[in-house]
């Protein structure tokens, strides 16, 4: 169904456009949130934010980029809010832990299964999406929406509101980085 006519129809409340666009959109989401936050079920919470939000403010939607790039900018904002309050709980539990109190810092591993990862490359992909996940918040973006989701930098630079130089700048040093931080595990591998 085109997605204009989708869009049109959910903002006169109809219920089954609005239906057809999470059948339709559901896994890019999870999948773009998953990349970014490496979590499965903050992953799937995440994912139904953004379809929440997508409901409740559709009527700013203007159509001035594809409905997909705005969804992407919906979910890219949602996994980010979700890391920073993430990482407030953990600052302010280990203060709490040095003042004294009994709490303990959680910690939570990364939960790696995502769907596109063949059963015997878990551990690599799990090494691989550490050091995603330890990029600069720019770079970390744009690599998960041109690496993971296969954005091109044209569409990535949409999503994040920049340009293609800013895109390609930014995938030149995630790739640099990444490649600094996976240097070693893949010499101890061999």
């Amino acid at each position: 169904m085109d997605e204009r006519l989708l869009v049109e129809q959910l903002k006169k409340g109809d219920d089954a456009a609005f239906k057809t666009i999470v059948e339709t959109w559901q896994n890019m989401v999870y999948n773009t949130a998953l990349g970014i936050v490496q979590n499965a079920e903050d992953a799937e919470d995440i994912a139904q934010e953004v379809f929440v939000q997508v409901y409740q403010s559709i009527s700013s939607f203007k159509g001035e980029s594809k409905f997909s790039t705005w969804l992407y900018r919906i979910t890219v904002t949602k996994s980010l809010d979700h890391e920073r309050r993430k990482k407030r709980k953990k600052r302010f539990a280990f203060v709490k832990s040095l003042i004294g109190e009994q709490d303990e810092v959680i910690v939570n591993p990364p939960d790696f299964n995502h769907p596109g990862v063949v059963m015997d490359k878990k551990e690599d992909a799990a090494v691989l999406f550490k050091a995603i996940g330890e990029l600069p918040e720019s770079q970390r973006i744009a690599f998960t929406l041109n690496k993971v989701e296969g954005l091109s930098y044209q569409e990535v630079s949409e999503v994040m509101k920049t340009t293609v130089s800013s895109v390609e700048s930014l995938m030149h040093r995630a790739k640099n980085n990444l490649k600094k931080k996976l240097e070693d595990y893949y010499k101890n591998k061999r």
